[in-house]
């Protein structure tokens, strides 16, 4: 199998500080409203009134970092009329903004709502995986920046090895589509995808793309 680079988030360990998001918006200099990585605040449950007192009832919150997927199958690719979207040896995703013409076919086919339009520029961006930095053997910013180490990256492959299949957290989508090159380390109360009963508390922060 060719080597398809991948990111790790152990949902364990995150708690939320979106420290990986400020650092990508600062080391890609990106604008208000635009966020390749994003912080999904998910939380469920309920409190029961029992003689005039809430009772929580299976209350669970919890956090969820994610940005383009690098997938295996990018949709977003196959839709861009424009072909200004490439997919490296490497499995890195990346859009040509030479070759953009801003059409938003490719936000409008993606279901985690990556590709995110820049209004000044007039073409649409994502996540790189911080390319520039990894060829120079560096690691993504949002990597880096993690001040609890929830945060990996690698070969997909390797890092299934490591930590398990698992792709499909609640609030994220169903991944059979397209195949994203992910894998999530759950802790006791992450739901999935297709099991959720949950809801994201900070749709302010989540492109439209997504919400």
């Amino acid at each position: 199998m060719a080597k398809q680079m991948a990111f790790y988030v152990n949902i364990a360990e995150c708690v939320g500080c979106k420290a990986c998001q400020v650092a990508c918006k600062d080391k890609n200099n990106l604008p208000d409203g635009i966020r390749w990585r994003r912080v999904f605040e998910y939380e469920g449950g309920e409190w029961v009134n029992q003689a005039g007192t809430l009772i929580p009832s299976n209350l669970f919150t919890y956090f969820v970092s994610a940005a383009c997927m690098h997938c295996q199958n990018p949709i977003c690719l196959e839709v861009c009329p424009a072909e200004a979207i490439s997919k490296r040896a490497d499995g890195i995703v990346l859009i040509d903004d030479q070759k953009c013409v801003g059409c938003r076919y490719c936000s409008w086919a993606c279901p985690y709502g990556a590709p995110q339009f820049n209004e000044k520029l007039g073409v649409m961006t994502k996540c790189t995986f911080c390319s520039d930095l990894i060829d120079q053997g560096g690691h993504p910013a949002c990597v880096d920046a993690c001040p609890y180490r929830a945060l990996e990256f690698g070969d997909l492959e390797e890092l299934r090895a490591k930590h398990g299949n698992f792709d499909n957290p609640a609030p994220l989508p169903d991944p059979s589509f397209t195949n994203p090159s992910i894998v999530y380390g759950a802790n006791g109360e992450t739901e999935v995808s297709n099991q959720a009963t949950g809801h994201i508390m900070n749709l302010e922060e989540i492109p439209n793309e997504h919400a």
